[in-house]
């Protein structure tokens, strides 16, 4: 995959930040998060979480994204930690965030996750006229008429 598709992941999550989150080899299911990304850096994101959450003990974690226009999808592994240093809190914080925490930024529940990011596997939907004549016709696709696929390190 090129690096436009790793352009492009960027972009979607900018869109739309949201990930269902998991502790690999968990037996939990997955929970919705609510990325906070560094514009300056795509090698990690934040998500703000309970200090009791399922997700507090950190480790290796997958988060699964899903494209507004159901275009792209992608399943993101990497590595959750503490990061609850009060700058970066301000620096995230937001309203959006206050509505889920009473105490606010002093809520003794809240902790910053950091989720530093391995590599993705990353689908895309864009299906070609001829892809798309096929598939509403019934004749066999062939892979690549539908988009691409393929494995990014992050």
């Amino acid at each position: 995959m090129s690096d436009d598709i790793r352009k492009r992941l960027w972009k979607e999550l900018d869109k739309s930040p949201f990930l269902m989150m998991r502790l690999e080899g968990a037996s939990d299911h997955a929970i919705p998060m609510t990325a906070q990304l560094d514009p300056d850096n795509q090698g990690y994101l934040y998500l703000f979480h309970n200090r009791d959450g399922r997700l507090s003990q950190g480790g290796k974690a997958i988060g699964q994204f899903l494209a507004k226009g159901h275009d792209l999808f992608a399943s993101i592994a990497g590595t959750l930690s503490d990061a609850s240093d009060p700058a970066l809190i301000d620096q995230y914080w937001s309203h959006v965030m206050e509505a889920w925490y009473e105490g606010g930024k002093s809520d003794p529940n809240l902790s910053l996750l950091r989720f530093d990011l391995i590599d993705a596997e990353i689908w895309t939907a864009d299906a070609s006229i001829k892809g798309l004549f096929k598939m509403f016709t019934g004749q066999t696709l062939d892979p690549d008429e539908l988009g691409e696929h393929g494995r990014i390190s992050l």
